[in-house]
C-alpha cells in the first residue's frame, strides 16, 4: 500500500468512526515482532557515543499519526519521517534513531562534547515522494520529536584479549557523562572514556578504572574493569566487566598493555 492509500484509508476509516459518534483513535503501526538476537548485542547497538561538533540531521522524526502533537514514541506507534522516495527511502530499510546530548546547554564544541544517544532502530513502513511513515523495531528508550536518523548495521561483539599485563601508569584516561548525562556506572553499563586509537586502544582492550581519594602518599584506588567495544581516534566505549564500587564521571581508566 503507498503512502498516500494509507492516509486515504485512514482518513475514510476515521470519517465512518465520527458519523457513527465514536472517539477517534491513533493509527497504530503493525505489533513488532521479537527482535531474536543476543541481549549482548542488542545492548551493544544501544551503547553511547560521542561528537565534538554537531552531527548532520537533516532526516529526523517529525511526528505521529496521533490526533494530537505526541513528543514520545514507543513500539506500536507509527512516525512520519521527514524523506521519502526523493531521498532514496524505501519501504523496508531500517535506521537507528538518535539524539545528541550536550555536557552543557550551549553549541556542541571540543570543550562541550556531546554522549550520542540511541533510541532505536526503526523500520520503514510507508513511502511518499517526501515523508515516510515507520515502525519501532527495538527502542533503546523512548524515541522523540527531531531524533535523527543513521543507515542500520548490527555491531559485532569484540573478541576480547585474554591478556591481562600491569595497566599503564602516567597515561590515564578520565570517564566521561554516559547517556542522557549519567555519572554512575558498574559492571555491565556502557561508557565513554576521553582515550582511543590515538592512545593505543583497540576494541576488546582491558582497561582498570582508579578513583584517586586525595590522599597524600596513598595508591589510587582500583574501582573495577572494563573492555573498549568501541574505538576512534579520541574516544572509546567501554563496558564495566568487573565493579568493586561504582564507577563515576572523572574517575581514572588505565589501559592494560
Amino acid at each position: 500500500m503507498t503512502f498516500q492509500k494509507t492516509f486515504a484509508a485512514a482518513a475514510l476509516v476515521a470519517a465512518a468512526v465520527v458519523a457513527g459518534g465514536l472517539p477517534v483513535l491513533a493509527q497504530r503501526g503493525p505489533a513488532p515482532a521479537p527482535v531474536k538476537l543476543p541481549p549482548e548485542v542488542l545492548s551493544l547497538a544501544c551503547a553511547p557515543k560521542l561528537a565534538f561538533e554537531a552531527p548532520p540531521t537533516p532526516i529526523r522524526v517529525t511526528g505521529s499519526q496521533e490526533s494530537f502533537v505526541h513528543r514520545v514514541f514507543g513500539p506500536g506507534d507509527l512516525i512520519t519521517i521527514n524523506a521519502g522516495s526523493d531521498n532514496g527511502i524505501e519501504v523496508g530499510q531500517e535506521y537507528y534513531t538518535r539524539r545528541a546530548v550536550p555536557a552543557e546547554r550551549r553549541a556542541i564544541s571540543r570543550d562541550n562534547p556531546a554522549t550520542i544517544r540511541t533510541t532505536s532502530w526503526i523500520r520503514i513502513w510507508a513511502v511518499d515522494d517526501e515523508m515516510s511513515l515507520a515502525t519501532i523495531t527495538h527502542a533503546c528508550t523512548g524515541v522523540e520529536l527531531n531524533d535523527y536518523l543513521e543507515p542500520f548495521s548490527l555491531p559485532d561483539e569484540p573478541a576480547i584479549s585474554a591478556l591481562k599485563p600491569k595497566a599503564q601508569r602516567g597515561n590515564y584516561g578520565r570517564l566521561m557523562p554516559g547517556d542522557d548525562r549519567r555519572m554512575i556506572f558498574g559492571r555491565g553499563d556502557y561508557f565513554l572514556v576521553n582515550r582511543g586509537s590515538d592512545h593505543g586502544v583497540s576494541r576488546g582492550a582491558n582497561f582498570v578504572i582508579y578513583r584517586d581519594n586525595r590522599q597524600p602518599q596513598n595508591f589510587l584506588f582500583e574501582l573495577g574493569e572494563a573492555v573498549a567495544v568501541e574505538v576512534m581516534p579520541e574516544w572509546s566505549t567501554l563496558r564495566g566487566t568487573i565493579s568493586y564500587d561504582a564507577f563515576r564521571e572523572g574517575d581514572y581508566v588505565a589501559l592494560r598493555k
